[in-house]
């Protein structure tokens, strides 16, 4: 699997998962509460805020098209209004870098990859709705900047072709599972999708996880999953058409914990691990007298048997190793049989 990488952090199986808050669209067009979100991405743990750049006329024709799960309004309102300037992107994006958080966005246009690309962005992510559109991923991966491509509402073979496109570029690659419905139900989140992807491409897999709460983004992690990207609002609250499936600051905090705990489970073998000691010695059981056994005595099932704890130096797993055997000495009941009470 090749190796990916955002400015210095490497992204991949071998290290924790990157984790992105999805602002999206959530400020609803205020400049205050893309500040809000960018604080609680930060304050709640995510290592990247991911933004869209829209430029309404750039991507879109004025027709009367209205989002699958919204109706109110056409898309072209709801993009326009939402908007926010090349001022205030960039000013989002320096105030990433004064706390510490990184700063992404997607394009929808050549015109807003033109003013990311200019902002010196560390990657482009892009949506599903671009993964079939092959001018504009061409258009894009000759920034040789490292692309995270979603790859909701594509199949297999609309996937390859949007990877040719890209490699050709020596574009560094990252793809993510997801379905594009809004919420997705837990028998369209397809994680089996996770693992075809791994195979098929050999590139580093990431999920953008469109469900209702945290769930999947933790199974996901178990499957490979390197990056994490989830829709996230400072207030369920707030107005905005991306909201009613938007987690909350306290579930983005979940999530970071919850991917870190799963992804410090992963790997490893079975096999004897020493700070299981303590509990072994008393969950294990040793060969003890049940008896008062005499010297010269045959050791039977009969006057020894197996109890707790698991110090005694005959473990329960060589018992019939004694049987048959004589003793060497008197045994008291319930004492613990050693090596030394058994004629050799």
């Amino acid at each position: 699997m090749r190796e990916f990488k955002i400015g210095d952090r490497v992204i991949g199986l071998d290290t924790p998962p990157f984790i992105i808050a999805e602002a999206g669209i959530n400020h609803n067009g205020d400049y205050n509460k893309a500040i809000q979100l960018v604080d609680s991405a930060k304050e709640n743990g995510a290592d990247c805020i991911k933004f869209q750049y829209h430029i309404t006329s750039a991507e879109l024709i004025k027709a009367d098209i209205r989002p699958g799960y919204l109706s109110q309004e056409t898309l072209w309102d709801i993009t326009k209004r939402i908007e926010l300037s090349a001022d205030e992107n960039h000013k989002i994006q320096e105030y990433c870098k004064k706390i510490g958080i990184m700063y992404m966005s997607t394009p929808f246009s050549r015109e807003a990859a033109d003013i990311l690309n200019a902002m010196n962005v560390g990657a482009f992510k892009i949506g599903s709705g671009e993964c079939h559109n092959i001018p504009l991923l061409e258009y894009i991966a000759k920034m040789s900047r490292p692309m995270i491509l979603s790859t909701g509402m594509n199949d297999i073979e609309s996937i390859k072709r949007s990877v040719h496109t890209i490699q050709k570029h020596d574009c560094p690659l990252m793809l993510m599972h997801c379905t594009s419905i809004y919420p997705t139900p837990y028998d369209k989140v397809h994680l089996g999708a996770i693992t075809q992807l791994q195979e098929t491409f050999e590139l580093p897999i990431g999920f953008s996880d469109h469900s209702e709460n945290i769930y999947a983004s933790l199974a996901s992690i178990a499957l490979g999953a390197c990056v994490i990207e989830k829709h996230f609002t400072v207030s369920s609250e707030w107005p905005g058409p991306d909201i009613g499936f938007s987690m909350d600051s306290e579930e983005l905090s979940e999530l970071v914990s919850g991917c870190k705990a799963v992804y410090a489970a992963l790997g490893g073998k079975k096999e004897n691990i020493p700070e299981e000691q303590p509990i072994k010695n008393f969950a294990f059981a040793s060969v003890v007298a049940i008896k008062e056994i005499k010297a010269g005595e045959l050791f039977s099932k009969e006057n020894i048997w197996v109890k707790k704890p698991g110090t005694g130096e005959i473990e329960a797993k060589d018992f019939n190793s004694v049987i048959g055997k004589t003793a060497s000495t008197n045994i008291d009941i319930d004492q613990q049989i050693t090596h030394k009470m058994i004629e050799t």
